[in-house]
């Protein structure tokens, strides 16, 4: 897939194995659509390059879970809570429904495993930049399996119209807003109204906290295609 918005969008990597992080500049700059901007080896790193103002905010930050000091949930948190405008790309060899879960709820706009070949990280790439989210297929049924062992009661009734139930199921699939919008046959500017509403409704900022919401109370349909 390629991307036409910029001629290329920035990543930046934060992880504590220097392998690791060497080999994915490597290959992330052989990307048509993306190029390197930073290297960190923790959260703190990513924390204080990240304020340098001088520097250009990435549009992509790829973020090791497990770091030393500041972890990846505690880097994912402080994204999301200061510059919540860089997508944060989990990155782990955990393939466990707890982590990433808490990865999501930290931020995170996506979840992939270190295995990974080439193709399915600019994939990832291309989702979050294009979609604002990235879940593979083999995370996607855990996450929803998690979800499902803990389904709560909420201390009041939510009240959604239909079409917001139908726009709420359909931010489980991989359709964009845009595509979303042509499906129900209503403006891009209606989608945008049914999202803000639902993220009024239902205390959420992001299209993965309403899927996981919607999911863990009993407001989508997991079964539905």
């Amino acid at each position: 897939m390629s991307i036409t918005r910029k001629s290329k969008y920035s990543v930046a990597i934060a992880d504590d194995h220097v392998l690791v992080r060497k080999a994915l500049s490597r290959l992330i700059n052989t990307f048509q659509d993306y190029f390197i901007l930073f290297e960190a080896s923790n959260g703190e790193e990513v924390v204080k390059i990240i304020n340098n103002r001088e520097l250009q905010l990435p549009d992509i930050l790829i973020l090791d879970v497990n770091m030393p000091g500041m972890n990846g949930y505690e880097t994912a948190t402080w994204i999301n809570n200061h510059f919540p405008q860089i997508k944060v790309l989990a990155l782990s060899m955990l393939n466990d429904e707890s982590v990433i879960i808490k990865m999501l709820k930290s931020g995170a706009k996506g979840y992939i495993m270190k295995n990974v070949e080439p193709d399915d990280l600019q994939e990832a790439f291309d989702s979050i930049i294009k979609k604002d989210f990235y879940l593979p297929d083999y995370i996607s049924g855990k996450v929803i399996s998690g979800l499902q062992k803990d389904v709560l009661s909420l201390n009041e009734k939510i009240e959604l119209t239909p079409k917001e139930k139908t726009f709420l199921q359909y931010l489980c699939t991989e359709l964009s807003y845009k595509e979303i919008a042509q499906k129900m046959f209503v403006s891009p500017r209606t989608i945008d109204d049914y999202k803000s509403s639902l993220c009024d409704k239902l205390k959420v900022k992001t299209r993965v906290g309403l899927v996981i919401f919607g999911i863990r109370y009993g407001l989508i349909d997991i079964n539905t295609d």
